[in-house]
């Protein structure tokens, strides 16, 4: 029998591993596509975003925010889904192709070694996100989604608590 917890390790690139994993990617001639965040409490809108973000280019690799760095820039108690289990449900999507993590509260250190051929964004950081000059300078353009209104894990966290309705 086969568990999970070790297939999904077939999607899994190390961050040591990326820049290799993206220039064999591109020896097989197969376009790049990237998209990054914490993706803690995965919902409807990140799979609209993380769907989208796999139409345009053959190879779809996401790549999550450490834990350490999500509380870096979100807060101590966030993510509220370790990195270990963040990744293991982003590589269950048949349309996420590999998953990578990063340290840093950016991706640019991560992109410039990917380099790649388009960089998704939600609509909220626009053409102006700090990806974009990294994105560009390495000859990759960016493509921006339009995001699901009402859904964001903060909102969920809110409603859950009851501060919302």
């Amino acid at each position: 029998m086969h568990l999970w917890s070790n297939d999904y390790n077939k999607k899994l690139i190390v961050p040591e591993n990326i820049a290799a994993k993206a220039d064999a990617i591109r020896r097989s001639q197969k376009t790049i596509a990237t998209l990054n965040g914490s993706f803690d409490l995965l919902h409807a809108g990140h799979l609209q975003s993380i769907y989208e973000a796999s139409q345009v280019a053959d190879v779809l690799i996401v790549a999550l925010n450490s834990d350490a760095s999500i509380q870096s820039y979100k807060s101590k108690d966030r993510p509220i889904i370790s990195l270990q289990y963040r990744l293991q449900m982003m590589a269950a999507l048949e349309f996420v192709t590999y998953v990578t993590w990063f340290h840093e509260t950016d991706p640019r250190r991560l992109l410039a070694e990917i380099k790649p051929d388009v960089h998704v964004n939600g609509a909220e950081y626009g053409p102006n996100c700090i990806e974009a000059e990294v994105v560009k300078n390495n000859g990759g353009k960016l493509h921006i989604v339009t995001l699901v209104p009402g859904l964001s894990t903060s909102e969920i966290i809110k409603k859950i608590k009851g501060e919302i309705a």
